[in-house]
């Protein structure tokens, strides 16, 4: 049997080698064979169909939805750093304001209050609030161990975009963003019918159009083109009118990212400080908790010495949230994410796998030399390597 690469499979299904990778790892493509890394695939294997678009009810079949409401309200909001509850409360009551409470309630980690407000939502006639309330329940039930409700939200908030294709611009461009922006943070295949970037963004109102930057910089993070990515972060920060402080804050840590993996440490440390003077004066933790595997050891090294007690609370925060994204991530992807490292242990090993010697990691850590070689022995014994170049298969890049 003849057999073809995945890059060579992408290019003939038009989809990204990772879609590639992905298909093969849940089992899509017949007779594909997995070696080290790397999948080759039989040359005769045709694409795999969207199982979303096959299952779904016929557009005939369903009631024709509406966008009157606005999509993730807080999200697409600017408000004045430390004014994020003053802005939520002065929303009249209803599906939108309980959205707009919930998104707080994310943000700031209190993720059960974050489902009791979005979860009586998730099934509304307004297509703004239900894609708000599935995107909310599918994050906030991860902290919870709830991954059942989390899939179920995650399924609601990108299935929607597999039949999207004969509808009003403004409900695919809002599809569209929900699914992507679903898949991208849980490193998730997108669906295929998802429409693609420059389709979407002239369709969203400002604040939605610099998250959707966000996702798209996130995405191309993670096909490990950094420089790419990180143009589309600056772009977006600096092309903004106003300031929306969520937005902005994702993209100072897409950023980051890319920073990092550049190996440009300081001004990774200044978008760092960037987003946490507009996330502190609300309390948007969230999102720092999100990120931190990517970061790569940049919270450890300017928020903890500054802002103990918060650092501490992120912590916390990355552990409840990393536990139930790898319950998502891993048996979804194939991939097999670390999920026995303290955070300190992961940011080192992140580090060594991308070329930091140890006084390098030692520096940026404000650590000795010494305990970085503690952190990465404890780190190969739990993954059973003995090699610093193993330990990529075990990150999140």
């Amino acid at each position: 049997m003849e057999f073809i690469t995945a890059g060579e499979a992408a290019r003939r299904w038009g989809v990204s080698e990772r879609r590639v990778q992905h298909l093969c790892a849940e089992g899509r493509v017949p007779g594909a064979e997995r070696f080290g890394r790397a999948w080759r695939i039989p040359a005769a294997a045709p694409k795999p169909d969207d199982p979303r678009r096959a299952a779904s009810p016929s557009p005939a079949s369903r009631p024709a939805p509406r966008l009157s409401a606005a999509l993730m309200p807080l999200t697409s909001s600017s408000f004045s750093p430390g004014h994020a509850r003053e802005y939520v409360e002065s929303l009249e009551g209803g599906p939108l304001r309980d959205v707009a409470l919930a998104e707080l309630a994310y943000f700031t980690a209190r993720h059960g209050d974050a489902v009791d407000l979005a979860a009586p939502h998730m099934e509304d006639d307004d297509l703004g609030v239900r894609l708000s309330a599935c995107l909310i329940c599918a994050y906030a039930n991860l902290p919870l161990g709830r991954i059942d409700r989390a899939l179920a939200a995650l399924e609601g908030a990108r299935g929607a975009a597999a039949h999207a294709a004969e509808r009003d611009p403004r409900l695919r461009a809002a599809e569209g963003f929900v699914a992507q922006a679903a898949s991208v943070l849980l490193h998730l295949p997108a669906p295929d019918e998802v429409p693609e970037p420059r389709d979407v963004l002239p369709l969203l109102p400002p604040g939605l159009r610099a998250f959707a930057c966000y996702v798209q910089a996130h995405a191309i993070y993670l096909d490990g083109d950094y420089a790419h990515s990180l143009g589309i972060a600056q772009t977006a920060l600096v092309m903004q009118g106003q300031t929306y402080p969520i937005p902005t804050v994702y993209l100072h840590l897409v950023a980051i990212m890319d920073l990092m993996s550049l190996r440009r440490a300081d001004e990774a440390r200044e978008h760092l400080l960037a987003a946490w003077e507009l996330a502190r004066p609300d309390d948007l933790v969230e999102p720092f908790a999100e990120h931190h595997g990517l970061l790569g050891g940049m919270l450890e090294a300017v928020i903890k010495p500054a802002w103990p007690e918060d650092f501490r609370r992120i912590i916390d925060i990355t552990y409840r949230f990393s536990a139930g994204w790898r319950r998502v991530h891993n048996p979804a992807t194939g991939e097999d994410v670390a999920d026995n490292l303290t955070t300190t242990e992961f940011a080192a090993s992140m580090l060594a796998a991308r070329g930091w010697t140890n006084q390098e990691i030692a520096e940026h850590l404000g650590v000795s030399a010494h305990t970085v070689k503690s952190y990465l022995s404890s780190a190969f014994s739990k993954l059973g390597v003995t090699r610093r170049r193993d330990l990529e298969r075990f990150m999140l890049a």
